[in-house]
């Protein structure tokens, strides 16, 4: 579920992933985010060897600490931000041991796996690590292969931004640190639909207006982010935006970045 459309038909990840990596040969496909609200890390390893087969190497795995709204629906609304955050982090780490090695035991205080057997091999999947905050970014710049961001709270469409140079300042620092090479930047362009220097019901879904789509775009370029994410436009809010609009960017904007 999401709690943007929480009474919208929902259905879970896996299934409808793997139907549409059988019917697809070059898209990328993948969760933004699975998060251990809904995924024990020794399943989410084995769902995404799966999917990793039938789309042929194409599936992205996207994982983040996840929403409120699904976290009171299983009864871990409790949890602390804290402790929200070190489970997270135990899944990430989970889900990395299970990629480089095989007999792997590791006992958490939220997830434990014993002797798990991971054949075969997770090779051609990166795994996305979502994260917002400056402790946050540098754990995903150390463990991830890739950084997801929505960016920070801001009062402006300027605003953020900034927040997002000082967050990838952070990001690139870290990974210097570590010793890694350059790795990929998935930033969620629609994060900033509503800010409050806005009127009250003002659109701010980045496919509002091709201009806007290739200012943003544009902007987050120049930060260093190598992907954007848009919401497919829908007739109402959230997201609501013309279709012609997405056309157009796809037919005039993207190639011209290219």
């Amino acid at each position: 579920m999401w709690g943007g459309l929480p009474d919208s038909p929902w259905t879970t990840s896996t299934p409808v992933l793997g139907a549409a990596a059988a019917v697809t040969s070059s898209i990328g496909l993948g969760t933004l985010v699975s998060s251990p609200n809904f995924r024990h890390p020794y399943l989410l390893h084995r769902d995404a060897q799966a999917l990793e087969s039938i789309s042929d190497g194409r599936f992205l795995l996207g994982v983040g600490t996840g929403g409120n709204l699904d976290s009171a629906v299983l009864g871990a609304d409790e949890l602390s931000l804290g402790d929200r955050t070190a489970r997270f982090r135990e899944l990430v780490e989970t889900l990395v041991a299970l990629r480089d090695d095989d007999h792997v035991t590791r006992e958490g205080r939220w997830f434990s796996v014993r002797d798990a057997r991971t054949l075969p091999p997770l090779r051609r999947t990166p795994l996305l690590v979502a994260a917002n905050g400056p402790r946050s970014v540098r754990f995903a710049a150390t463990v991830g292969d890739g950084w997801v961001t929505t960016g920070p709270m801001a009062a402006s469409l300027d605003a953020w931004f900034a927040g997002l140079a000082e967050s990838a300042e952070v990001f690139e620092a870290a990974q210097a640190e570590a010793g890694r090479a350059d790795l990929p930047r998935y930033l969620l362009l629609d994060s900033a639909r509503y800010l409050p220097d806005q009127d009250p019901g003002t659109v701010r879904t980045s496919l509002a207006s091709v201009d806007l789509f290739a200012e943003m775009v544009g902007r987050a370029a120049g930060l260093g982010f190598t992907d954007v994410v848009a919401h497919w436009p829908r007739p109402e809010d959230p997201y609501a935006a013309d279709e012609a609009t997405l056309e157009r960017v796809a037919s005039e904007v993207l190639p011209a970045m290219r």
